[in-house]
This record gives C-alpha cells, sequence and structure tokens, in this order.
C-alpha cells in the first residue's frame, strides 16, 4: 500500500476533497480514493456531470495519506472500488495505515 499512488478529487472552489459519511446519523467522514486516475472521472461523470468542472484529480502517494487524514479531520478512508456503482470499500484509520477495518 505504500508504493501506491491514489487520485482525490478536490474542489477548485474551496480546496476540500470530496468524502463519503455512509451513516447520516455519524459524523465520521471518509476520504474518497481512488485507484486510477480515470475512475475518478467516472465518478464524476456519472455521478455529477453537471459539476465535474468544479473538480480537479490530484494525485497523492500513500505515504501522504496519514497528513491529509489529519488535516482535515478524516476518520477513514473509502476506496472506490467501482465508480460506475459506487462500490466503496471503507476502512477506519487508526494510529498507523496498516490497521485494517470493515
Amino acid at each position: 500500500m505504500l508504493s501506491q499512488i491514489y487520485y482525490l478529487l478536490r474542489s477548485k472552489v474551496d480546496g476540500s476533497y470530496i468524502s463519503a459519511n455512509p451513516d447520516s446519523d455519524s459524523t465520521v467522514k471518509f476520504l474518497l480514493l481512488f485507484q486510477e486516475d480515470f475512475d475518478a472521472h467516472s465518478y464524476l461523470n456519472t455521478h455529477a456531470p453537471d459539476l465535474s468542472d468544479r473538480f480537479a484529480i490530484e494525485s497523492i502517494p500513500a505515504t501522504q495519506l496519514k497528513t491529509i487524514l489529519k488535516r482535515w479531520s478524516f476518520q477513514g478512508v473509502g476506496v472506490v472500488q467501482d465508480p460506475l456503482l459506487p462500490n466503496i470499500e471503507f476502512l477506519i484509520v487508526g494510529t498507523d495505515l496498516t490497521e485494517s477495518f470493515d
């Protein structure tokens, strides 16, 4: 996982990252990660085609994930497995990125 490059969707308006909150009763939020840049494009074009010009795709190495999670107060990541459905694997991050999750 540490040599992996991930792709994020970031707002051009306010710089925030696209996140998910699978439980509307909870304040837990997950940073959405894409394994390929074309998956991020597909996600936007499928679920928000009229807003796609308001987002940029940013690539980051896995080694920078912990810093981004901490800075933006994310409790975990949501790795998008299929951008069209979407099928997302949610992982809660503890003190290190090797901790596994649901």
